[in-house]
């Protein structure tokens, strides 16, 4: 029986190269975005059907879970709908530091809170969000970015224990760098006192030799999590990430932190 994947943030990126991997796959992709209209590519593929979801609108994750769930049952909900906001926090206003915390996290517990019920009521179904590295280690001129991963890690696992007597599973992707999210869908805010870090974290983070990962190798990872039959909570990927994360963990926390100052430094 064909399976289907409800995807958030669809248009581009991660979600985008989700929704075709999928669907060649031969699911059935639920692909939503806030702009349908607007996509020219996806809803050429015979395997996908395009919703509107803007992952910040309470009602309106209601009223698409209700009409995804219309069309059959859903196997994988994929919460990828996010972007990074840059910059110090003195210069970061009132209004963004909600709106990040809308779009990364709670539409992320939301859109989750919506299927719960159906998953319960059919002992399965399976969880995957696209956190991030950022989630496990955090960086300069990032705070409520990695502050809005970093909420997604704790509460993703405290729900494994919830979910997991029903027969639900979640999982986390925790990509590094990705070379077509890195200036696509970030928001940038400046103050003139922290502009020289914000370049030397930009220029570390950029040079060559980093390491970043294209949108379709994540989406490997993606399928690999719906697909692989483990409980496994965490996906670390990308080389970046991988390497950043074993050293984190092999010479602790604070001297982690000491090589982040010295690779500003070095920039």
């Amino acid at each position: 029986m064909k399976k289907t994947i409800f995807i958030t943030g669809a248009s581009s990126g991660i979600g985008k190269a989700a929704a075709k991997l999928f669907a060649a796959k031969g699911w059935h992709v639920l692909a939503t975005m806030r702009k349908p209209e607007n996509e020219t590519e996806l809803h050429l593929l015979d395997n996908v059907t395009l919703l509107p979801l803007d992952v910040t609108n309470l009602a309106q994750i209601k009223d698409t879970t209700q009409k995804a769930l219309a069309l059959g049952p859903v196997d994988v909900v994929f919460n990828n709908a996010g972007y990074t906001l840059l910059g110090a926090l003195e210069a970061t206003t009132d209004e963004q530091l909600v709106r990040q915390m809308e779009t990364n996290f709670l539409g992320v517990v939301r859109v989750t809170q919506a299927f719960i019920p159906a998953f319960r009521a059919r002992k399965a179904g399976l969880f995957i969000t696209t956190s991030s590295s950022a989630g496990l280690m955090a960086f300069p001129v990032s705070s409520m970015y990695d502050a809005s991963k970093w909420a997604l890690e704790g509460w993703s696992e405290s729900l494994s224990f919830e979910l997991s007597q029903f027969g639900i599973g979640i999982k986390n992707i925790e990509p590094g760098l990705v070379s077509t999210e890195i200036m696509g869908k970030s928001v940038r805010v400046s103050h003139p006192e922290y502009e020289e870090l914000t370049d030397k974290f930009l220029a570390a983070i950029s040079a060559p030799g980093s390491g970043a990962s294209t949108s379709e190798q994540i989406a490997e990872v993606v399928y690999e999590a719906a697909t692989d039959g483990t409980d496994t909570l965490r996906y670390v990927c990308g080389e970046d990430a991988k390497a950043l994360y074993a050293q984190r963990l092999a010479v602790g926390d604070e001297a982690f932190r000491k090589g982040v100052h010295q690779m500003i430094a070095g920039a």
